[in-house]
């Protein structure tokens, strides 16, 4: 499972290469390297994977699409 969730990770990040600074972007890129020599990574690497996800990732507000989905009787006519 690991092995998905940091191609996972590294695949929504690859999105964001620009945006990143200098640390973030070799610590990045390093994480890349190894993803390609298909090594599994160690605690660490994956703590600081799952550090650079979570600043990037910005989960989708659903909330905006409620009115899409009511029936044409609850809108209120």
């Amino acid at each position: 499972m690991a092995f998905r969730d940091q191609q996972k990770y590294l695949d929504y990040l690859k999105k964001f290469e620009s945006g990143m600074d200098r640390k973030e972007l070799e610590d990045y890129k390093m994480l890349v390297k190894r993803q390609k020599d298909d090594e599994d990574f160690d605690t660490v690497s994956m703590k600081r994977l799952k550090e650079l996800y979570d600043k990037f990732f910005q989960p989708v507000d659903k909330s905006k699409y409620d009115h899409l989905f009511r029936k044409s009787n609850e809108s209120g006519n």
